[in-house]
């Protein structure tokens, strides 16, 4: 019938509907405490407003931690099946963190989302803790949701929480918080694409400015975030 809405099919559906759950800023992992040192670059006057975050996002999910996660990802996400391989790239995972407040980010939020999970027995990876990119890849891989929508949708959580940290810290107002999410949405697609098809070779962070204001962020006073 012409203009009837097509019917998902069960095994799209349930894939789409986990990743929206797993990924909703509602799902428990705390992702809203942590700023993963924006709140230190808002501070220091490198990100003033929209265009601002626009460029810091950019450069992280192309070139940063964004992009690093991203491969790490991707292997978990190959190696869901395989306890060994898990483990190899949790421990790479935790070695690539660049300051003690980015390791505790990425380890608090993946442990927490690995005990969420476990509400999806079928999903949930033999990992005690890891690395927020290890534990979502391998629990994508074990729920059969495709490498690169589960990379789409984390690099978009991932810059929707920074958005989410600059409505606060600046502050930007949402309707600008929304335009900046527009913007960012390009590159988030492309950088999932490249991702999907990367190796352990492919990484590489040359976010230099990020890193450095995790560094600096451990001292800094007054703040709302734990990173």
């Amino acid at each position: 019938m012409a203009g009837r809405m097509a019917i998902m099919t069960t095994d799209k559906g349930r894939s789409l509907l986990r990743l929206l759950t797993w990924l909703s800023p509602a799902f428990p992992v705390g992702m809203f405490g942590w700023s993963h040192g924006l709140e230190q670059a808002i501070a220091d006057g490198t990100v003033r407003d929209g265009d601002g975050l626009i460029e810091w996002i950019i450069g992280l999910v192309e070139f940063g931690s964004g992009w690093t996660d991203a491969v790490l990802l991707a292997e978990a996400h190959a190696a869901a099946s395989d306890p060994g391989r898990l483990d190899a790239v949790a421990d790479l995972a935790r070695a690539l963190a660049p300051s003690a407040e980015r390791l505790a980010e990425t380890l608090g939020q993946g442990t927490a989302f690995l005990k969420a999970v476990a509400a999806w027995p079928d999903a949930r990876p033999p990992l005690n803790e890891a690395p927020w990119p290890v534990a979502v890849g391998a629990s994508c891989g074990l729920a059969e949701i495709a490498g690169e929508d589960a990379l789409a949708a984390t690099l978009h959580a991932f810059a929707a929480n920074l958005v989410s940290v600059a409505l606060r810290a600046i502050p930007l107002g949402q309707t600008e918080g929304v335009r900046v999410l527009a913007a960012v949405e390009p590159v988030v697609l492309a950088t999932a694409a490249r991702a999907a098809r990367s190796t352990l070779d492919d990484l590489g962070s040359a976010a230099i400015m990020s890193d450095i204001a995790a560094l600096r962020h451990e001292t800094l006073q007054p703040r709302l975030f734990l990173s």
